[in-house]
């Protein structure tokens, strides 16, 4: 029974207190750079940066270095060069570094910078540097405290990766997950809460109950998600930063894929009532109800476009599972997928220009993209039981998880919107439906 459950229904933590001494103005005046990365092309090259150690006392600013390159390179977008190649050692990050070594190796961008202690605080500068325009693109400092070391160096790799290809980045960031442990036929359910990368992990229930389709706010720390506790499928708002869990609200049969208006002040949920289940939204200042669609079928997994205007969602009214757009009040219901095979949990994207989906055709799943009026379908990768696309902050990247065949569990994963780029995010253990927060502030 609980297989089923999940099986039918899978379809934005404490607030870390960074204290930012602004993203200073550019500590030089920065000429016109000639390093540029257009993004915009199917299968993008790789850009050589050279990533020195940020200079320090301690082992933190190598640390800090570490994961500047690691966010770099994970993108797709930029290849860092072998420290071992280095011919310039850096003793003074505030010196113009000698650009000749560096076009030698062929770094087309390079970082420097150092870390120091001040009155308790970590202060981190960095410095990036268009090689071959011989030219400082970028200078910035941030102050911290010690313990949040990681998000600076997530943060500078946001700012070298917006200098350089135009876009926001997006690895200050968090992904909610469900956290799964113990045989196939048994599991135990967690919420759980970490980088991007994969780091910081941290568990937000104690796993007594089933819990399910975890979403974050678009503007708040808390999340919603469906729990089973005692038996029975609810939605709850967690408050990350006190751990404070609200019922949502309590509803006649089964509740499924909770989610927020892009306004944060609505949840859009599916709630099914006598074999059938149909769209509704609850205010959640004044807890009233409105529905959106009414039909015999099944409609679920509803979507808000970025604007708030429209609303993607997934309905077998057709025979199988297909895509559907409507307006934000439920008029206008028209059906956008037409390729072979269903299509199911479509989650439109931050920059409103694609929906992503899971698609089933012959026994295989995959993940793909298509347009609001459903051309221009792409998949991105395919392969064992694919499923729950959540968006990168930029519209960029794509987390999905995959669970293979057999007795081992799902994992989670990333891929660009090139498909190019798939990487396994690493976890403590099994981990599903991620949902993916806004840039943190």
């Amino acid at each position: 029974m609980l297989k089923g459950l999940i099986h039918m229904i899978r379809k934005p933590f404490v607030r870390l207190l960074l204290v930012l001494a602004g993203l200073m103005a550019v500590l030089s005046t920065p000429a016109y750079a000639v390093v540029e990365l257009n993004i915009n092309k199917g299968n993008v090259q790789p850009m050589p940066i050279a990533i020195t150690d940020l200079l320090s006392n301690d082992s933190l600013g190598p640390q800090i270095s570490g994961v500047i390159a690691a966010d770099l390179q994970r993108s797709g977008l930029f290849a860092p060069i072998n420290k071992q190649a280095f011919i310039e050692k850096i003793t003074n990050p505030d010196s113009t570094p000698r650009f000749p070594d560096w076009t030698s190796i062929n770094a087309q961008a390079l970082v420097t910078g150092r870390v120091t202690q001040e009155g308790g605080r970590l202060r981190a500068e960095f410095r990036l540097w268009d090689t071959f325009g011989n030219s400082q693109m970028i200078g910035q400092q941030f102050y911290a405290q010690p313990d949040n070391w990681r998000r600076v160096a997530h943060i500078i790799a946001d700012a070298i990766y917006q200098k350089i290809t135009g876009e926001k980045g997006y690895f200050d960031t968090r992904v909610v997950f469900v956290a799964e442990s113990g045989p196939k036929t048994a599991r135990k359910t967690q919420l759980g809460i970490m980088d991007q990368d994969g780091a910081n992990v941290r568990m937000l229930t104690d796993g007594s109950d089933l819990v399910l389709t975890p979403r974050f706010s678009p503007n708040r720390q808390e999340v919603t998600y469906m729990s089973f506790a005692n038996q029975q499928p609810r939605v709850y708002l967690l408050q990350l930063q006190t751990g404070q869990r609200e019922l949502v609200g309590n509803f006649p049969g089964m509740t499924f894929s909770p989610r927020f208006s892009p306004d944060g002040q609505r949840v859009i949920m599916s709630l099914q009532q006598e074999g059938n289940a149909n769209i509704y939204t609850m205010d959640l200042r004044s807890r009233t109800t409105t529905r959106l669609t009414s039909t015999a079928a099944i409609d679920t997994s509803p979507s808000y476009s970025p604007d708030g205007t429209k609303i993607a969602f997934e309905s077998d009214r057709g025979g199988q599972p297909q895509i559907y757009v409507m307006n934000a009040d439920g008029s206008g219901q028209n059906r956008i997928s037409f390729g072979n095979g269903s299509y199911s949990t479509p989650v439109w994207s931050p920059r409103g220009d694609l929906i992503a989906f899971t698609k089933r055709a012959g026994g295989n799943f995959a993940i793909g993209v298509m347009k609001p009026d459903g051309s221009g379908e792409r998949i991105l990768t395919s392969g064992s039981y694919s499923e729950g696309p959540t968006w990168a902050p930029n519209g960029r990247v794509i987390m999905f998880f995959r669970a293979p065949s057999g007795a081992s569990g799902p994992q989670i994963y990333s891929i660009d919107l090139t498909g190019y780029n798939e990487q396994k995010i690493p976890t403590p253990g099994f981990a599903s439906d991620p949902a993916w927060s806004p840039l943190l502030e």
